[in-house]
């Protein structure tokens, strides 16, 4: 019988901010079942894909991508803050709430023609995963899905990445 995946996401209150509700999956990393099988199902998705690479923004994008992509038998690219990699760099700069935040890759993490999942925990407003398939895309790779464990639907993030396939293995 499959777990009950939401149960193990917490709700926190005015965090990061008042009034919004932040969704905690770290019970839900926590719990070796629960954890177990949101990577199998998130694999079960990925898999027809073909993928070569995940990627993945920090820091929860790494939990989830690099487990996927333990699990499918890929590459794990790290897609991160300014400055945090050495050597030459793509970049792709995206709009928040309250302003502008970067990721970048190394120029070299994806090849051409690479078949890439873009990966993260929740999708929101979108941004974050625009940005991180533009980084593929910069580098001439092919987004082949775009995955998330939550999907804050009401935020219509969904808006922001068509033309991806986009999944999502729970939505609020």
């Amino acid at each position: 019988m499959p777990l009950d995946l939401a149960a193990r996401i917490r709700d926190v209150p005015d965090f990061p901010k008042p009034g919004v509700v932040f969704k905690d999956l770290m019970p839900l990393v926590a719990d070796p079942a629960a954890f177990r099988e949101t990577i199998e199902l998130l694999a079960e998705w990925a898999r027809p894909r073909r993928p070569e690479l995940i990627l993945g923004a920090e820091a929860r994008g790494f939990i989830f991508g690099g487990a996927l992509a333990y699990e499918l038998g890929a590459g794990f690219v790290a897609a991160r803050k300014p400055g945090k990699l050495p050597r030459d760099i793509v970049q792709a700069t995206y709009d928040l709430e309250y302003g502008t935040d970067t990721l970048e890759v190394q120029s070299d993490a994806i090849g051409p023609g690479s078949r890439v999942i873009v990966l993260d925990d929740v999708l929101a407003t979108g941004g974050t995963a625009r940005a991180k398939a533009d980084l593929v895309e910069k580098l001439g790779g092919v987004v082949v899905g775009v995955g998330f464990v939550v999907e804050l639907a009401f935020l219509h993030g969904r808006d922001r990445l068509a033309g991806y396939e986009v999944h999502s293995l729970l939505s609020f």
